[in-house]
């Protein structure tokens, strides 16, 4: 089976390489700053390991959602401006335009794959940015599901907080061979009384719900929202017996496999 490529940018950036297809996750791409929203804000600790202008061309963004500068900056919006396909939620389009593409929950684009297996498919799943009712608040969020014939199927979560989505993307998309887990138990006074990413127990859990051989996990850290880190994931991995399926990537590292480049006890 061909595999699956990952170069961690940081937070939740990262280029996908899949039959062929690069893909680039929510483009964040500014240096350290604060980000004042409303009466809050969003520090954030550290600029990206890959600057925008050595990511290369992609064939499309795959965007959660853009209505908060931890998932499309200043500099990520700048990228978007010259990327070829953008795909994300109706939000989205409705604030950015052009290019991005609305992609409703369980429709999918197909991609054609230079290395001549066909097309890959990219599915848009249910995301939920807190706990239940905290939409109206939070924003429309997208969460993408990545297959095509002879390749592994990845699940990229986004800005996802609910196993109970997580359960209905195995139950109707599953089982997965990797899992792209925005992690790091994200906790502002938006949502004061709950997590508004999966927690790293949530994380394992998910592993398990999905099948999925291999986690990767973003955004959980360069930001100073995230209440858990890669040692807590690394941590909570370890007792639930997981282990071997965590890779936590080193940001701007080699591109890799999901067999490859671990860092930590993981």
């Amino acid at each position: 089976m061909t595999p699956v490529e990952i170069t961690y940018v940081g937070g939740p950036t990262a280029v996908v390489e899949l039959g062929g297809v690069r893909l680039l996750t929510d483009p964040t791409f500014d240096a350290p700053g604060e980000y004042p929203l409303g009466t809050r804000k969003l520090v954030k600790t550290a600029g990206p390991a890959v600057a925008a202008s050595e990511i290369g061309a992609v064939d499309a963004v795959l965007l959660s959602h853009d209505q908060h500068p931890d998932n499309l900056d200043t500099a990520g919006r700048t990228y978007l401006s010259a990327a070829p396909l953008t795909l994300s939620t109706a939000s989205a389009y409705d604030r950015v335009g052009a290019p991005v593409r609305a992609l409703p929950a369980w429709e999918h684009v197909e991609l054609p794959r230079p290395d001549g297996g066909g097309a890959l498919r990219v599915t848009a799943v249910p995301a939920l940015h807190g706990p239940a009712g905290s939409e109206p608040v939070v924003g429309e969020v997208t969460g993408f599901v990545l297959s095509g014939e002879g390749l592994p199927k990845v699940y990229v979560s986004g800005d996802n907080a609910s196993l109970d989505v997580v359960r209905e993307i195995a139950r109707r998309e599953g089982p997965f061979d990797v899992a792209v887990l925005f992690a790091g138990a994200a906790r502002t006074p938006l949502v004061p009384d709950a997590p508004l990413t999966l927690t790293s127990e949530q994380a394992a859990r998910a592993a398990v719900i999905l099948g999925a051989r291999h986690v990767v996990p973003l955004h959980f850290e360069h930001w100073g929202h995230f209440t858990e880190d890669g040692a807590t994931l690394a941590k909570v991995f370890t007792e639930a017996g997981l282990s071997d399926r965590l890779h936590l990537l080193e940001p701007g590292g080699p591109r890799c496999g999901c067999s490859a480049a671990r860092r930590g006890p993981a």
